[in-house]
């Protein structure tokens, strides 16, 4: 009697230590792993070269800044044909801008945020040393190619940047308009030669 029920408790135990990653009298075996990985929130948005207008101003990548966009050569007159993009003539010669401007796309992506709702801002964060150039955006904020130079707007260059997308389609581009306002300055704080300005976009999913 004892000799049996020792027999019997040395085959439990071998079974228990073949549990999981081997077996006998048998032709399967079931072992698990455990997956870990710690999820994180993230968000994307770039800029590209517009598809809307033509011609268009190359959006080109660079590092730091992380995009350069150049109007080339510039006047208040409008005599200097845009060297990419597209100009639109003051409307009174000498008292009002030329608008040299061009498309451009914005591309948000996002992933583990807990809305979909977005919103893409823009400001001026370093200005233009010329009192007689600005940048300006269309004022409808929208991907309908702007037809008048009364239609741009100088981009914000405060403490509040100016919304210019809303509730973008996550992963969509958005088409939207940019430029150089030139102006019929004369005087102190006229400059003539080589500007640039800095404007800083802002993804933000809430």
């Amino acid at each position: 009697m004892k000799k049996y029920l020792a027999f019997v408790v040395m085959g439990l135990m071998a079974t228990a230590a073949f549990a999981g990653t081997q077996n006998t009298s048998s032709n399967t075996v079931s072992p698990t792993l455990q997956v870990s990985a710690n999820v994180q929130s993230a968000v994307r948005l770039t800029l590209s070269t517009g598809t809307a207008a033509t011609p268009h101003c190359t959006v080109t990548p660079l590092g730091t800044p992380d995009y350069s966009v150049d109007f080339g050569t510039v006047d208040a007159l409008a005599i200097n044909a845009p060297t990419c993009g597209s100009v639109f003539a003051p409307t009174t010669p000498g008292s009002s801008n030329a608008i040299y401007w061009s498309d451009y796309n914005l591309t948000p992506v996002f992933a583990g945020q807990s809305t979909p709702n977005n919103t893409i801002t823009a400001k001026v964060t370093t200005n233009f040393t010329a009192a007689d150039i600005a940048v300006v955006r269309d004022s409808a904020n929208s991907a309908t190619v702007p037809t008048a130079v009364g239609q741009f707007t100088p981009l914000a260059t405060g403490a509040v940047p100016d919304t210019i997308v809303t509730n973008a389609a996550n992963g969509q581009a958005q088409t939207r308009f940019i430029g150089v306002a030139v102006s019929p300055t004369n005087g102190a704080g006229t400059l003539t030669g080589a500007q640039t300005a800095t404007v800083t976009f802002t993804l933000t999913v809430q």
